[in-house]
């Protein structure tokens, strides 16, 4: 079974995770995936991920999920640009998430990042997320 939208996949399954109170949740690996779960543990909203290899070129990452005092960290993720409509920014219209309490992940030439290192880097893209 294909998949036809990844990293929608990724981020429902981390919802799922969550809404359940587990602290990990697998997801098939891929590049971008890796980024955008780089940023997210760079911005705190995840401890941390891991790749684990299988046979057969397989591999899947293991997503550690953080939680405070019982409640997860990330409140809301959503998907922003689909693969029916892509939604793209300039450095000048990014706008902050809930006031600088979230964060929006584009992807840009200079690669997945953060909105605000993407204002700091002059560098837009396409809005790929956004999580608070």
């Amino acid at each position: 079974m294909t998949i036809s939208d990844p990293l929608g996949d990724m981020l429902t399954r981390i919802r799922n995770a969550q809404m359940r109170g587990m602290s990990k949740t697998k997801t098939p690996a891929s590049k971008l995936r890796q980024r955008v779960l780089d940023v997210l543990q760079a911005e705190g909203f995840i401890r941390g991920y891991s790749r684990v290899e299988h046979e057969g070129n397989k591999a899947d990452l293991e997503i550690e999920l953080k939680y405070f005092d019982g409640d997860p960290v990330i409140s809301k993720i959503r998907r922003i640009s689909k693969p029916g409509r892509r939604v793209y920014s300039s450095v000048k219209e990014i706008t902050p998430v809930r006031n600088g309490l979230g964060i929006s992940i584009l992807s840009t030439p200079k690669g997945v990042m953060s909105d605000a290192v993407a204002r700091e880097e002059n560098v837009g893209g396409e809005v790929l997320c956004q999580v608070y």
